[in-house]
């Protein structure tokens, strides 16, 4: 595992699979500034590394993250990333990096942590994990994209009665709804959220980076504007050497050996 920036974040490789790690174990994986940039610088390197085709967000230690350090809000200490664009910039990077990006969540994600894990495209979620947005019970409310990004995923109905009350959300329920999409005994959502990015870091590349900015344009664009941008996305794809592999391997009755081309 390498450490990213001021080493609050860390990488590890595993074939075409990437695990970036929260990693300040002593604190809860609480996010701070500094956490934060490490984080973003993370997701940077990945986006631009053409050999990693799926990335798992994960927390170092027993816990995903507690939120942002509340220790420093507390002091409005200038390493606090609600003073600044750090975090907001970091959720939109997570969203728009070429690979899909899975988090694993484990112990607690709260609040900031929470919304982080919007960001991602799917969620694994331990069975006993605290998981919510619960900053109205501080005074607050979700100012990192928890009002919008959630409403989006699950609908304004559970989503608004999720902010207003403050209370966590069973795993069970999480499941239910499509919040998160697989819930695991505690002690194994590490791996099942690398079992899932390995999953598909196995397909075509360049298929999984355009089939996730297609999915995220049903969200952002009119219908008759997201099928005609679908339809030049797919376009893209019709003389690469991987559509050709893929359907050789399919005949073949074979596993296909993409290589993002």
């Amino acid at each position: 595992m390498r450490s990213v920036g001021s080493g609050l974040a860390a990488i590890q490789r595993a074939g075409h699979r990437a695990d970036i790690y929260l990693s300040r174990p002593g604190k809860r994986n609480a996010m701070t500034t500094d956490l934060v940039k490490d984080l973003t610088e993370a997701f940077r390197r990945l986006d631009a590394d053409d050999d990693i085709r799926a990335i798992a967000l994960l927390g170092e230690g027993p816990v995903f993250s507690a939120g942002m350090d509340l220790e420093l809000v507390s002091q409005r200490a200038e390493s606090d990333p609600i003073s600044d664009d750090a975090f907001p910039q970091l959720l939109s990077l997570v969203e728009s990096v070429r690979q899909p990006v899975v988090a694993g969540i484990k112990g607690a994600a709260p609040a900031a942590a929470f919304e982080l894990t919007l960001a991602c495209d799917l969620r694994v979620l331990g069975s006993d994990a605290t998981y919510g947005l619960v900053e109205t019970n501080m005074g607050l409310f979700p100012q990192g994209g928890g009002t919008q990004r959630l409403p989006r995923l699950i609908g304004l109905s559970k989503a608004t009665e999720l902010v207003l009350t403050g209370d966590y959300i069973d795993p069970d329920e999480a499941e239910r709804i499509g919040l998160v999409h697989e819930v695991c005994d505690p002690g194994t959502v590490d791996d099942c959220a690398k079992a899932l990015a390995d999953d598909i870091a196995e397909k075509a590349p360049l298929a999984i980076q355009n089939a996730k900015k297609a999915l995220t344009a049903a969200l952002e664009m009119p219908l008759e504007r997201g099928l005609a941008y679908e339809r030049s996305l797919g376009e893209t794809l019709r003389d690469t050497r991987d559509v050709t592999e893929g359907v050789a391997a399919h005949i073949e009755d074979r596993d296909p050996e993409f290589t993002g081309e």
